[in-house]
């Protein structure tokens, strides 16, 4: 249930200001609340199992003193809901009594409070004294103290921490119902953007299992979204890409023209699947960084490595117009790593993505055309994790991570293959011809695959026999791609 706004503190709180807690009498001054200073970056999660020990800690991350606070039981949700006015109208921080009763009595002492208000039925073994707060609104006094933001998992679920953020004055951002990602949540995203600079204080059971906070709440604070949405690749978006190699036709339909038309072309791939998808469909390219080679060239690894100068068009068009763009590796006798840090550049940028091509991941003795290639999980896991870092150090959005496949043995080990928060991984499934080989190669590569990754398809114009309409690739695929590819 969310709190009702309260006309006292409307009136009495501006922008940057946080008030005091009015007078117990006209001859006395008043001990003013003091806010919790903390770094403009730093981010505090607050996501223990219990209500009780979630107000604690609120009050503990937003107040550094306070001359009272209201109390009540954590199984009392009726006297929860009195305990969050009264907090709100004085100022002062709401506490549950939960299983420990001992930790609200700390919290009263450590913030240096001389009384506590009880709501319904509550005991506590303390020497604070117990009354009603103060009336509002009498003689409070202003505090300067930067506002914190607070991203609430669920207002119903903490209405004594809530409380406890709106008497310090903080700016409260809901999480959408069932999201625990704030990077998925395009408002979510947009508030943080607007509140960088403040201290943010993460506020939900629902967000215990959140790896990374840190970087989650910096990256958001870049304001980047996908379209409409957050900034999860994969989390309520599809995207169907145009592949290939700038000014290389016979690789793929995205070479066939420049980067403006490709732009142009791509929008039109996706608008014919709009009709057919329960989700918003993005165009995207994917290019093609480093082609596997027929000959062996000047450094013998089989690979012609593109300069990043001959990519910048493409990718700048794709992000004037809002794509965004996968960087494509065929290593040939060289690593993915390596090839991947000739693009940290472009990887820097927060709109593009990284793929691997393990069919052209040959071995010494291999060359390309003549046998597929492969990859071992190890080096995958050392390219994501350096993708990883990239993203965690620059506070860049979550990116994409994609894995071409068509055969098994094209990924030893696959279910070694490492997660991690920064990055979404998608296998992308690559085999051409009847669409009866191609479903049998989709469903055999679902067998074992790696918890949570998501799947991609590809529609080869020419080798496919047919090739799939839009309606048929959303509808016949399944589970349904959420990144189709054109080449």
């Amino acid at each position: 249930m969310r709190s009702r706004p309260v006309r006292s503190l409307l009136a009495l709180t501006v922008a940057g200001l946080v008030l005091g807690v009015a007078a117990c009498s006209a001859a006395a001054p008043t001990p003013r609340p003091t806010l919790a200073r903390a770094a403009s970056d730093a981010v505090t999660v607050v996501a223990q199992d219990s209500a009780a020990v979630r107000s604690v800690r609120a009050s503990r991350t937003l107040f550094r003193s306070a001359p009272g606070a209201v109390v009540a039981r954590s199984d009392d949700a009726a006297a929860v809901r009195r305990a969050a006015t009264a907090a709100v109208r004085a100022h002062v921080p709401a506490l549950l009594v939960g299983d420990d009763p001992r930790a609200v009595d700390r919290e009263l002492r450590r913030l240096g409070a001389t009384w506590y208000q009880a709501v319904g039925d509550v005991t506590l073994d303390t020497s604070v004294a117990e009354r009603d707060a103060p009336e509002a609104g009498r003689r409070a006094e202003p505090g300067r103290a930067s506002r914190q933001t607070v991203v609430v998992a669920e207002r119903s679920d903490d209405a004594a921490a809530v409380a406890t953020a709106r008497a310090a004055g903080a700016q409260l951002v809901d999480m959408p119902s069932g999201v625990s990602d704030p990077a998925a949540s395009g408002s979510v995203v947009e508030a943080l953007h607007r509140a960088q600079g403040r201290p943010t204080l993460l506020l939900g059971a629902a967000f215990a299992d959140l790896r990374e906070p840190t970087w989650v709440v910096r990256a958001a604070q870049t304001g980047y979204r996908i379209g409409d949405g957050g900034q999860r690749p994969f989390d309520g978006h599809r995207y169907t890409a145009l592949y290939g190699a700038p000014g290389a036709p016979v690789l793929g339909v995205l070479g066939e023209q420049g980067p403006a038309d490709s732009v142009r072309r791509a929008e039109e791939t996706a608008r014919a699947y709009r009709g057919s998808s329960d989700e918003p469909v993005t165009p995207a390219f994917e290019v093609i960084a480093t082609v596997a080679a027929g000959e062996a060239g000047e450094d013998g690894d089989y690979s012609r490595e593109l300069p990043v100068s001959s990519l910048e068009p493409y990718v700048d068009a794709a992000h004037d117009a809002g794509l965004p763009t996968i960087i494509d590796l065929q290593p040939g006798r060289s690593d993915f790593l390596s090839q991947a840090k000739r693009y940290e550049s472009l990887l820097r940028r927060p709109d593009v993505w990284l793929a691997l091509d393990p069919e052209w991941r040959l071995g010494p003795d291999q060359v390309p055309l003549e046998q597929i290639g492969s990859v071992s999980a190890r080096e995958v896991n050392e390219v994501s994790s350096w993708l990883a870092g990239l993203v965690r150090r620059e506070g860049l959005p979550p990116k994409a991570l994609v894995l071409h496949q068509f055969r098994l043995s094209m990924i030893a080990d696959r279910d070694a293959l490492a997660s991690h928060p920064e990055l979404d991984l998608l296998v992308h499934v690559d085999g051409q011809g009847s669409q009866p080989d191609k479903q049998a190669t989709w469903k055999a590569l679902h067998v074992g695959a790696p918890r949570g990754v998501h799947w991609g398809w590809k529609n080869f114009i020419d080798e496919d026999t047919p090739m799939l309409t839009p309606e048929q690739t959303m509808t016949e695929v399944e589970p349904t791609p959420s990144l189709v590819t054109y080449q």
